[in-house]
């Protein structure tokens, strides 16, 4: 080819590239492609950050029927025959619990001799969860048929059809609703089951989900002398809990709180947190639950590895820098005389919700925390009323400070759960209404008797 060919045919290709480039970078197409680009970010944006609602929750009130006195267990007790070094230990871990003579238990187990069944848990669970659901729908005016998704939780008991079927069932729900049923996750589930909803109202959007969080204990009452697997018998009582959450922006007025962080810590990998909380059978092949002297230590590793990831999403700077500084300190220096700062978690939240799993774990997160008494009292003053509760124990303890009229509209609450795994779990919520007092709560008969004095027996 000639030079002056090969020139002339690079002119060309030239202009055609440049035509190109000034048809691709004209102001309408930079314009065009500008327009889409912020309507992408914005779009993915509002999905990810959809407000995810509290419209309501109640918590089951057990009938004074169905208390369990101090001298009533320990006549129960005597009259099935147990080892009497059982019994006694038994007695004095009660008298050790925080617990009044008004925590409940299911009517099967108040027999003598106790029935366990698959009947009286069935009959139990029915009595529990119906009870809540039927009370959240009549207070808030939501029919059945209103709800998009179901999610049921109990750690130990599990039947067929499950418990969400059950739900189902009793109040004749549509036949697409989302229906789930979580087990086997101890006394955090109920945060589990609300870091599911929150999912699932996000992605299914203009939802209304409802979760339910209880336990029975009508087949869990160990009958034999290992003293691990009696705590159980002395720390759960009957107690659940309905929460209604909504995604749909026409709830915003009638909400109560706004979801703002779910945190979750789980140390299984570690062998002494995943056996802290344990089923299994004791010698005499009788089936309980295990509960670790190391509970206490364990759930307060999981506490610090939780707020490790919390921390950062609440904290003002100021605590977070002294925090950050203290570490770099205790580092530096080799004689390790300074301490690490405990951040103060109280220009993070008005109200603390401590699962009452039991004194030893109220006290030693109050402890680690730096917190004051009045912080740890709902859940105090919980374990000492309802007992622990399972999963539904940090629902009594909102109820009990709405119940006291402390909720304001801009206050912020941290619940906290701990359960066998070992899990650690936290979900923060914001007020954003002013809270009535509501007379119709499961403390609506004794409120304004607490809180109350305890003594502390060693």
């Amino acid at each position: 080819m000639e030079p002056y060919s090969l020139c002339s045919s690079l002119e060309m290709l030239t202009q055609h590239i440049n035509t190109l480039i000034e048809l691709i970078i004209s102001p309408y197409h930079c314009l065009a492609m500008f327009l889409v680009a912020c309507l992408s970010v914005l779009y993915f944006a509002c999905r990810r950050k959809a407000p995810i609602y509290l419209i309501g929750f109640t918590c089951y009130s057990p009938p004074s029927s169905y208390r369990l006195p101090m001298a009533m267990f320990e006549e129960n007790q005597f009259f099935d025959n147990m080892d009497p070094e059982a019994v006694a230990f038994q007695c004095k871990i009660m008298a050790k619990s925080g617990f009044s003579d008004e925590t409940s238990i299911s009517p099967s187990l108040a027999q003598m001799p106790k029935i366990k069944a698959l009947s009286f848990a069935l009959e139990e669970a029915e009595t529990i969860m119906c009870s809540v659901i039927t009370d959240l729908f009549q207070k808030n005016n939501i029919n059945p048929k209103a709800i998009d998704i179901l999610i049921t939780n109990s750690s130990v008991f599990c039947p067929t059809p499950c418990l969400s079927a059950m739900v189902v069932n009793k109040f004749r729900m549509r036949s697409n609703i989302m229906s789930f049923n979580l087990s086997g996750m101890g006394c955090s589930a109920g945060i589990i089951s609300m870091s599911l909803a929150k999912d699932l109202l996000r992605v299914h959007r203009n939802s209304l989900a409802l979760i339910v969080s209880t336990e029975t204990l009508s087949l869990n009452w160990y009958t034999g002398k290992v003293p691990s697997m009696l705590l159980s018998n002395c720390l759960f009582r009957m107690g659940g809990a309905a929460i209604l959450m909504s995604s749909r922006a026409q709830d915003k007025h009638k909400a109560k709180y706004e979801l703002q962080h779910i945190v979750r810590t789980i140390t299984a990998q570690d062998d002494q947190s995943h056996g802290c909380v344990y089923q299994e059978v004791d010698p005499e092949n009788k089936e309980g639950i295990s509960i670790s002297k190391n509970i206490v230590n364990v759930s307060g590793d999981a506490l610090k590895k939780n707020i490790a990831s919390l921390g950062p999403l609440v904290l003002p700077l100021r605590e977070q820098f002294l925090y950050v500084f203290s570490i770099i300190c205790h580092k530096l220096w080799s004689t390790r005389r300074t301490s690490i700062y405990t951040p103060n978690f109280n220009n993070a939240f008005e109200h603390f919700c401590i699962h009452s799993g039991g004194r030893a774990i109220i006290q030693a997160v109050e402890r680690n925390l730096r917190l004051r008494k009045q912080d740890v009292e709902p859940s105090t003053m919980t374990l000492y009323r309802f007992g622990n509760t399972s999963s539904s124990s940090i629902w009594y303890e909102l109820s009990y400070i709405e119940a006291k009229g402390r909720m304001k509209c801009g206050d912020r609450v941290w619940q906290i759960a701990f359960g066998s795994g070992f899990k650690c779990n936290s979900a923060v919520w914001k007020c954003i209404c002013h809270v009535k007092t509501d007379t119709a709560t499961a403390w609506r008969d004794t409120i304004h008797s607490y809180p109350v004095d305890i003594v502390r027996t060693n």
